[in-house]
């Protein structure tokens, strides 16, 4: 594949709709576009109008459309593209697609136009990643901290940063040059006190991640406990619909089942899990093996106890093995209503809530324990937060490198070792912005995107 190639791509989703939207972008798409179709000649048409018209095959009429023309640098991909609004019927697509293929084009890749634009200067990495974190967006918090990023509130302090590293790095460079006067164009203790700065923010943003990461990617929050603990009930009374099949025969779950949920924007993917129990029925083990794996993924587990029928010894021997899997739980006490008051009055002490599904007794309070569990600000315009887990790591190493080039001022280490460190800090920012690439980083981030983005 060819970066010169014009591609093509269905930018809506797949299936029936009102209106579909074929994209192009490259040299050729104005004239490909206009060998097919019939109205106003586009090729003498400005940037950004729009021309009613219709796509043939010959003499015949597959559709009445809309021709969007977007012309070089004006454009997302800052190369001529074409949008084509059609009837949102697949067969009208597929032939449009089929023909423009026929004309020249070629299918693009997923992500390839927002890569394009990147390639093209329309903006940065970080910014093109914010790109997809927004199209994927499944809250408003969420919607907002893709905006910032995609706005360049990240990339720009990103960029001051390395900006105030590079001036320092280039003096310690240029001591390097005058080794044997022994000069020093770069002051140690204005260094390091530019080092302490610069950490002092990169910490403050390595530890947003927590916070941006829930944002993002929401709670992984698994149901879990014994056979008719009323798991599925409770997934039931949370999403306030039937979701699970309920019943008393134990081990009625077999495979887990998944919906999600917000709560004052925080999006919680709640899972309803096998119950926990030894069993010899190969698929109910199979269940809760799978069971097992889920809890030790999740994000969140909400462990259920039946206080029906279950002792205190019971309990303390099913929350100490929660407990090793070091994944923050809460202990809930379900079908309360059934249970022995002497039982209920002993547990009250070990941060239980108690509930009882069926009823949906008592469900606001868990709401708001799960909510505790994760504090999450309102995103407002401007606010920088981490929440790609690229950004995480190369920030984090950034901070490594900066730990050792502190190290090296300690110990009063040579001019060349100090520059090493700080161009190896320099390296991990550069890679976020994309200042500093490899073909494979590029392919590994627009791979993850919807083709047609």
């Amino acid at each position: 594949m060819s970066p010169t190639d014009t591609i093509i791509a269905l930018a809506t989703p797949q299936g029936i709709s009102a209106i579909a939207v074929i994209r192009l972008s490259g040299a050729e798409s104005i004239s490909i576009v206009q060998s097919c179709f019939h109205g106003k000649a586009l090729s003498g048409q400005p940037s950004h109008t729009i021309h009613f018209g219709s796509i043939r095959d010959g003499s015949t009429i597959i559709d009445e459309v809309l021709v969007s023309i977007f012309r070089a640098p004006n454009s997302f991909t800052k190369e001529d593209s074409i949008e084509i609004s059609c009837h949102g019927s697949m067969v009208i697509v597929r032939q449009i697609v089929k023909l423009l293929l026929a004309r020249g084009a070629r299918l693009a890749s997923p992500g390839e136009f927002t890569k394009r634009a990147f390639l093209g200067g329309r903006f940065d990495l970080a910014q093109a990643e914010a790109v997809a974190d927004l199209i994927n967006a499944e809250t408003d918090n969420a919607r907002q901290a893709a905006m910032n990023q995609m706005r360049g509130g990240f990339s720009q302090e990103i960029q001051k940063l390395r900006d105030e590293l590079v001036h320092f790095a280039s003096l310690v460079e240029l001591e390097l040059d005058f080794g044997e006067e022994d000069v020093e164009f770069a002051k140690r203790d204005d260094l390091r006190k530019l080092i302490m700065q610069i950490k002092g923010y990169l910490l403050s943003l390595i530890q947003s991640f927590d916070e941006g990461n829930v944002i993002k990617n929401g709670v992984p929050t698994v149901i879990a406990g014994r056979p008719n603990a009323g798991k599925s009930t409770l997934l039931n009374a949370l999403l306030n619909e039937e979701r699970a099949i309920v019943s008393d025969i134990p081990g009625t779950t077999r495979d887990a089942i998944e919906d999600e949920m917000v709560l004052e924007g925080i999006n919680f993917r709640f899972i309803d899990t096998a119950g926990l129990r030894e069993t010899k029925d190969v698929i109910e083990a199979l269940g809760i093996e799978r069971t097992r794996e889920r809890m030790k993924r999740a994000s969140l587990i909400i462990y259920l106890f039946d206080l029906s029928q279950t002792t205190i010894d019971e309990i303390a021997a099913e929350e100490e093995n929660v407990r090793h899997l070091g994944i923050p739980f809460i202990k809930v006490g379900n079908k309360k209503d059934l249970a022995d008051p002497q039982l209920v009055e002993v547990l009250k002490s070990h941060d239980f809530i108690f509930i009882s599904a069926s009823t949906k007794d008592n469900l606001q309070e868990l709401k708001d324990r799960i909510l505790s569990s994760f504090h999450v600000r309102t995103v407002k315009a401007g606010d920088v937060l981490v929440t790609n887990i690229r950004h995480y790591q190369n920030l984090s190493r950034t901070n490594d490198a900066l730990d050792r080039v502190l190290l090296g001022l300690d110990i009063s280490q040579t001019g060349d070792l100090l520059a090493m460190d700080i161009r190896q800090a320099l390296h991990y920012l550069g890679e976020i912005t994309g200042v500093i690439t490899t073909d494979d980083l590029l392919e590994n981030i627009f791979s993850k995107f919807c083709i047609g983005k």
